[in-house]
């Protein structure tokens, strides 16, 4: 098992963990690999001493593993409450994929019962539920929280 050091574009730093420098490589151009905190896929490796993880390997599934790592009290702080917010949201709504925004209209003019929902919607759809008054919040989840955290 290979555990690298990652950097995405807006400069987060956080670790991965491969069965190989290939996995890696493969996971990355598949954009697999993406940011615990923004989930951005634009990843770099950084110098690091290499190092490896031989307890628990297996050669019949690459694993991925992904923290992020803070410099200082204040931005883990902010990091705990970010991801404990994104936990939560996640835990008490219902993903409706991409139809959100039919969704939430149907939930706004009282077409179906009123529930917590989350989705992807385009820029100009979320735009027009706005202009129609219906209040919607744009929120990146990494794909950390959409899996169960281990």
């Amino acid at each position: 098992m290979k555990v690298l050091d990652l950097q995405c574009a807006y400069s987060h730093v956080f670790e991965g963990w491969f069965a190989s420098e290939d996995d890696f490589q493969d996971q990355r151009a598949h954009a697999l690999v993406q940011c615990p905190l923004c989930g951005d896929a634009s990843i770099s490796k950084k110098l690091s001493a290499p190092r490896l993880n031989l307890s628990g390997a297996s050669s019949h599934e690459p694993a991925t593993h992904q923290a992020l790592v803070v410099n200082d009290p204040e931005q883990a702080q902010m990091a705990q409450a970010w991801l404990e917010m994104g936990r939560r949201l996640m835990a008490q709504t219902t993903d409706v994929g991409t139809q959100f925004a039919e969704e939430v209209r149907k939930i706004h003019y009282g077409e179906v019962p009123e529930r917590g929902i989350r989705g992807q919607t385009s820029l100009r759809e979320a735009r027009e539920l706005i202009d129609e008054g219906i209040g919607v919040l744009p929120f990146m989840v990494p794909e950390a929280l959409k899996k169960p955290l281990q």
